[in-house]
């Protein structure tokens, strides 16, 4: 079993942590990120490949290629939203460390909305519209269809970070905050480190990895996606010409550019007065977590002077 979890949040620095941390001598993480395993309710229908294991054994045979010295983690995002992960993981793994980052809520759920864009979840490309849309989206089918697009679910912070603390000793459960990451990357990762019980002074390149992106057209997005993906007797047609004319390589890097120039753009400059809204939707929380990790998130992240 794997000695340490990077549960989440998405957005908030998990990927780039991941890939750091992948790169040390004494730590082995799988090629694949977000195996999901211990959160199988969030994600309804993705055991169906290699990616996500549905058994142990094919769980556990992710990390076949560890040496022995080594420590073994995983990073699944979902893992903190999920009601019953802690407890799966403590069950399995008592003496496991694990790692959550949180993000002031308001710059998170925009970052998030957008991946979610990006990676075809979310269809409404307004945030103030789609957070509008969580009743009708709170249903059992509905989340069945569509996982992930309840968005204020994701900002209950002091009850997530409790369900890890209920069944984990505080001295394996290291809570991140974003900013600290963001401005003193190598710092951050060498705290991390030590709390793994590795060489923390083992070099360290930063890494931004899985940046904030806007999706400029979701038609043509879809177009795009659809020809990759082969989807439809025309796409699969030229799906097959394309693959038999060009290189896999030539066809990967020409998707990334099209990706790259096309599809994606910066990120257009926040709403401010929807900002606002969220920030006084989500005070009480930050206003108790600060009181829970005995730190003023409330002055860090501005909500002190929110009116």
């Amino acid at each position: 079993m794997p000695d340490f979890f990077i549960v989440g949040h998405p957005k908030c620095g998990t990927t780039a942590l991941y890939e750091m941390l992948r790169r040390h001598p004494q730590i082995y993480m799988p090629d694949v990120k977000e195996t999901r395993f211990f959160a199988p309710e969030l994600h309804p229908g993705s055991h169906k490949s290699r990616l996500h294991p549905e058994t142990i054994e094919d769980y556990l045979a992710l990390f076949a290629g560890a040496e022995p010295q080594q420590r073994l983690g995983e990073a699944s995002p979902s893992y903190l939203r999920s009601h019953s992960a802690a407890a799966r993981i403590a069950e399995l793994q008592p003496d496991a460390r694990i790692i959550a980052i949180l993000r002031e809520p308001a710059d998170f759920l925009r970052s998030l909305h957008m991946e979610l864009l990006r990676d075809h979840v979310e269809t409404e490309p307004d945030l103030a519209k789609a957070m509008a849309l969580e009743p009708l989206r709170s249903g059992e089918e509905a989340r069945r269809r569509s996982p992930g697009l309840v968005y204020s679910e994701y900002v209950h912070y002091v009850e997530q970070l409790r369900r890890y603390h209920a069944v984990f000793p505080p001295e394996q459960v290291l809570v991140l905050i974003y900013d600290d990451f963001r401005s003193d990357n190598e710092s951050t990762v060498r705290s991390v480190l030590q709390f793994l019980g590795v060489d923390a002074a083992a070099a360290i390149e930063a890494t931004d990895a899985n940046p904030t992106v806007r999706v400029r057209s979701l038609r043509m997005y879809e177009l795009v996606r659809s020809l990759y993906m082969g989807r439809g007797p025309v796409a699969r047609t030229l799906k097959a010409g394309v693959k038999a004319l060009t290189p896999r390589r030539l066809r990967r890097d020409a998707l990334r550019t099209l990706r790259r120039r096309v599809l994606y753009g910066k990120p257009r400059p926040a709403d401010e007065q929807l900002m606002l809204q969220l920030r006084r939707r989500f005070e009480g929380e930050i206003v108790e977590l600060s009181e829970y990790l005995d730190r003023d998130l409330v002055r860090l992240w501005g909500y002190d002077s929110i009116g």
